[in-house]
């Protein structure tokens, strides 16, 4: 089952941490949040497996802290 780990503010974000993400051998996939029509500019979910949420949470909170 796919799971939530974090929602960026936009698709740019989103693809920057789904880089990270890949690059350390997990699964990644995004996702728009809310509308549809929010385009590049809304908030995007950030989804991996559930087995790989705890090592995505510390590797966005890594990425996110630098």
């Amino acid at each position: 089952m796919w799971t939530v780990v974090y929602i960026a503010s936009s698709r740019q974000l989103a693809e920057d941490l789904k880089a990270n993400l890949t690059s350390e051998g997990l699964l990644v996939m995004l996702r728009a949040a809310g509308s549809s029509q929010a385009g590049d500019t809304g908030a995007h979910e950030i989804l991996v497996p559930e087995s790989e949420a705890e090592e995505a949470h510390e590797i966005i909170s890594e990425t996110l802290s630098n």
